[in-house]
């Protein structure tokens, strides 16, 4: 019997993010895609009794779950000193940089894979913030020395990372997909009405964390081209200490343009995303872009930044805003927003356009590209 043991602690994260959503969907998958002979088994840090069972509930297929012997903040500072914690060997896939980086066997046997998300610890150090960046920085460092893979979701990132370190063949792209249970409820009305949604809106997967651009997306929406039109924003309200409301009045967004939602789960995020005009995804740096990927599964209009890897991810389904010139760029996105919005024919073309995109993405082909690469090496 082959084990994979997969690093699961960013699935109990307190603040669900992309990587906490990645490590679940691609888990899930792995369970479900898992070779004859092969089980897939959980890693985590020392949790309660209440996250462990909220973690099999997430987490059903699991052969079985380790505990590391202290908690989340500790596994992070020890793996990045390179302190062993009791784990075993075998085949270990880390969907994130939290991984066991040491020098280990090279037979097929202990392999170890670790998966970047972005190059932002470089490309954007400024909006990442020191401690981040830092940790970023050495967990990559023992990931170039002792991983037998590298895994990154778009050939962008790739390329950004080639330009800090040659890693040659060890770096695969395997990237996202929306998850197969963001789809419509038979209760959306209901749920429509429970959110506040407005008739006609701009929607946002966003929060505060300078790299996600909701700052210039909330400046965008005080132009007079976009008067009147409410905000609808999945995310946390507050980001170290600012709150998204102060930002709105600041930008001189009257109260009650912006509605801020939190986190949803899957079936109220579908509401939101299909009933928006147009969804929009102004990130300043990025590593993939999932939430242009689900906006485009329910046709709805993209507007999104020129970064590479969101650029790569919608691939022409939506419309690109050029970042350059910081200080124009609000603007142009309110530019876009409005044109999309007023012209009944781009919003038909990009509906066709971002479903037929969507469709190439896959949780269970990137889980079955995982195995491939695990029976590679």
């Amino acid at each position: 019997m082959t084990t994979l043991r997969v690093i699961v602690d960013d699935v109990l994260s307190d603040v669900p993010d992309g990587v906490s959503r990645y490590s679940l969907e691609l888990t899930r998958q792995l369970v479900a895609t898992a070779p004859r002979g092969c089980v897939v088994e959980g890693v985590i840090a020392a949790h309660d009794e209440t996250d462990r069972r909220r973690l099999q509930e997430l987490l059903p297929g699991l052969a079985d779950v380790h505990s590391l012997p202290v908690g989340p903040r500790e596994v992070a500072l020890a793996w990045q000193m390179g302190v062993k914690l009791p784990m075993g060997g075998g085949l270990i896939h880390a969907p994130s940089l939290l991984a066991p980086l040491f020098r280990h066997d090279t037979d097929d046997l202990d392999q170890t894979t670790v998966t970047v998300h972005d190059a932002s610890a470089w490309t954007a150090s400024d909006k990442l913030g020191l401690t981040q960046t830092a940790w970023q920085k050495a967990m990559f460092k023992r990931a170039r020395k002792f991983a037998d893979a590298i895994v990154v979701p778009t050939h962008a990132v790739a390329e950004q990372l080639e330009d800090v370190a040659h890693l040659g063949d060890r770096i695969r792209v395997i990237g996202g997909a929306p998850s197969d249970t963001l789809r419509l409820p038979a209760d959306a009305d209901v749920r429509a009405a429970r959110l506040r949604l407005p008739a006609q809106y701009v929607a946002t997967v966003s929060s505060l964390d300078p790299r996600k651009g909701l700052r210039e997306l909330l400046k965008a929406m005080s132009h007079p081209l976009l008067d009147g039109m409410p905000l609808v924003v999945v995310g946390p309200e507050e980001f170290r200490g600012e709150t998204i409301s102060t930002v709105a009045m600041e930008c001189g967004l009257p109260e009650g343009r912006v509605l801020v939602l939190g986190t949803l789960e899957d079936e109220d995020l579908a509401v939101v995303l299909s009933r928006a005009g147009v969804f929009a995804y102004p990130n300043l740096a990025s590593g993939f872009g999932l939430p242009v990927v689900e906006a485009m599964r329910f046709g709805t209009p993209v507007v999104h930044s020129d970064d590479p890897a969101v650029r790569e991810v919608a691939f022409g389904a939506g419309i690109a805003v050029p970042r350059e010139d910081a200080k124009g760029y609000p603007a142009r996105l309110a530019q876009a927003i409005a044109a999309v919005l007023a012209d009944p024919g781009v919003q038909e073309r990009l509906r066709f356009a971002g479903m037929d995109r969507s469709a190439a993405f896959s949780w269970r082909d990137s889980a079955e590209r995982v195995w491939l690469l695990h029976a590679e090496l």
